[in-house]
C-alpha cells in the first residue's frame, strides 16, 4: 500500500493541518483537529492536561515549559468528557462545527469522521482511569451509531502489559479499535537518544509484540535528520528487522505509518527529512517487511 499521495482537498486544508491545538471553546478533554493520516476529522481525547508522559521525545511538540493549569491534575471528570464528546460528534455530523472559522474552510471531502483518538499532551496509558475512559468513549460511539468510525490509542507502548491498561485494550477491541503504537528507531542507541526515556526498549520491543498477538496493529515512525544527519543505513536496517522479528514471533502488523516533523519540535537541533529521504526509506521498509506502508510528507501537513 502506498498512500504517499494527499487526500482530495488537501492542499487548501494545510493551515489546518498545521495546526493540532488541545483546547476547542470551553472543553476540558476534546478537541477536533483535521487528521492528515486520517484524511478528515479527528476528536481528540485528552487524558493528560498535566502533560504527563514517560518519554521526552527531542521531537515532541508539547510544550512542557509552561505551568500546567490550576486543575490539569485533578481525575478525569468522565460525565464531563462524555458530554464533550457527545456534542463534538453532534458538531460534526450536523455540519456545525464547519460553520465557526476555525473549520470554516475545511474542503469537503475532508468534512467526514474518521476517528475518535485517546491521545492529547501525553501518554494516555499513564492516566489512572484509562480503561474507565476508553468505556466512555466506547458508549458515545454506540450511542450515535458510529460503526465505521474507529476508536484508536495513540500510545508510545511503554504500558501495554498492565492489567488496567489490558482492560481498557479489551473495550478497544470490541469497539472497532486500533492501537496506533510508536516505534521509532531500530537500534537502543537510537531509541534512547529519540525517546529519551527510562523506560527499557525491551520493554518497548515486548510490548509490540504482545499487543500484536491479540490483535493487528499499526506502527507508527517519525524519522528525522538530527544534528542535519538522517536516519543511517544501519538504523533503518535495524529497524525493518524489528518489524520482521515481530512478524516472525505472532504478531500482525497493519500498517506502517512513515512521517517527519511538520511543527516545531522540542529540540533545535531536530529537522524533517526531505520528501524523497522520507519516500527512500518508505521503500526499503516495504522491500525488506514486504509491509503496507503510508508515507505522510511534511508538505502534506
Amino acid at each position: 500500500m502506498n498512500a504517499d499521495k494527499p487526500k482530495p482537498g488537501a492542499g487548501c486544508a494545510r493551515p489546518l493541518f498545521e495546526e493540532h491545538p488541545r483546547r476547542f471553546a470551553e472543553n476540558r478533554y476534546v478537541y477536533p483537529v483535521l487528521s492528515r493520516r486520517a484524511g478528515g476529522i479527528s476528536i481528540g481525547v485528552n487524558l493528560n492536561r498535566d502533560r504527563t508522559c514517560n518519554f521526552r521525545c527531542v521531537y515532541c511538540q508539547v510544550d512542557r515549559e509552561s505551568p500546567p493549569l490550576p486543575d490539569a491534575s485533578d481525575p478525569i471528570d468522565l460525565a464531563r468528557l462524555a458530554e464533550e464528546l457527545d456534542a463534538m460528534v453532534a458538531a460534526v455530523q450536523s455540519g456545525r462545527l464547519f460553520e465557526g472559522p476555525r473549520f470554516g474552510t475545511t474542503p469537503p471531502p475532508l468534512r467526514r469522521l474518521n476517528d475518535i483518538a485517546l491521545s492529547g499532551d501525553g501518554e494516555p496509558t499513564l492516566c489512572p482511569q484509562f480503561a474507565e475512559a476508553v468505556e466512555v468513549c466506547a458508549q458515545v460511539r454506540r450511542r450515535h451509531g458510529l460503526d465505521d468510525v474507529k476508536l484508536v490509542l495513540i500510545t508510545n507502548a511503554s504500558l501495554l502489559d498492565r492489567p488496567r491498561v489490558r482492560r481498557g485494550l479489551a473495550v478497544l477491541d470490541a469497539s472497532n479499535g486500533e492501537i496506533w503504537a510508536k516505534l521509532d528507531a531500530g537500534t537502543e542507541d537510537g531509541y534512547r537518544r529519540i525517546a529519551r526515556s527510562h523506560v527499557p526498549f525491551s520493554t518497548i520491543l515486548g510490548n509490540l509484540l504482545e499487543a500484536a498477538r491479540v490483535r493487528p496493529i499499526v506502527i507508527q515512525t517519525l524519522l528525522m535528520r538530527l544534528d542535519g544527519q538522517p536516519p543511517s543505513a544501519a538504523e533503518l536496517a535495524a529497524y525493518s528487522r524489528r518489524l520482521t522479528d515481530l512478524i516472525a514471533a505472532g504478531g500482525q502488523i497493519k500498517l506502517v505509518q512513515l512521517h517527519t516533523v511538520a511543527r516545531r519540535p522540542a529540540e533545535p537541533y531536530v529537522s524533517p527529512l526531505a520528501r524523497a529521504e522520507l519516500d527512500a526509506a518508505a521503500e526499503h521498509v516495504r522491500r525488506e517487511t514486504g509491509l503496507p506502508v503510508m508515507v505522510v510528507h511534511a508538505e502534506q501537513a
